[in-house]
């Protein structure tokens, strides 16, 4: 007698976490699945994408661009899902490109710059060569926010929030909406 046997997707992951297991106890290594830090990863890096998003949409240029143009400075670690370009809610479509930190091109085609982890120095310059364009800049670093950033993230395993530095936005050129202003001063809810 034959049985016929279906193999689903989900049949598949648990005969690799058991031949993982088995891997593991034969060998003596710790085995972990790997599939949970790397949802874990994308869920951060999609709730970076939508703050990003959001920043962005509530944000007016003097000169508003068809195509919003956001530049990915220095290595990042939530970037993922924002580099494969996105749509902001109102329609307008983002475009996003990898730059290195001392790219000239940077204060001429960027309308907004996502800041990863640079070296004081690469900081900087980078800061220096946006002074007097209106460019929106975003830190992903842990970084105090006070030096040339207009938002500074702060991601968490539960949540993605910001700060913004008022200074920066006021010489931006850059005008933010006040109630994007009023959400990054709010305090998260105690558990």
């Amino acid at each position: 007698m034959k049985l016929a046997v279906r193999v689903t997707e989900s049949v598949l992951g648990c005969r690799q976490i058991l031949l993982g297991a088995v891997l593991c106890l034969l060998t003596g290594i710790a085995y972990a699945q790997p599939e949970t830090a790397v949802s874990m990863a994308d869920q951060r890096a999609r709730a970076v994408t939508q703050v990003v998003l959001g920043i962005l949409s509530y944000a007016r240029w003097p000169v508003e661009p068809a195509q919003l143009r956001l530049c990915v400075v220095g290595p990042t670690q939530y970037t993922d899902d924002l580099v494969k370009g996105s749509t902001q809610a109102t329609g307008r479509p983002v475009t996003v490109q990898r730059l290195l930190a001392d790219n000239p091109a940077i204060a001429s085609d960027c309308d907004a710059v996502y800041i990863g982890k640079l070296t004081a120095d690469e900081r900087s310059r980078l800061f220096a060569s946006l002074i007097g364009q209106p460019i929106l800049s975003i830190s992903e670093a842990s970084d105090p926010c006070t030096v040339g950033s207009l938002f500074c993230l702060r991601v968490s395993d539960d949540q993605v929030s910001f700060e913004v530095n008022l200074d920066s936005v006021a010489r931006s050129g850059v005008r933010i909406h006040p109630s994007v202003l009023q959400l990054s001063r709010r305090k998260p809810a105690a558990p």
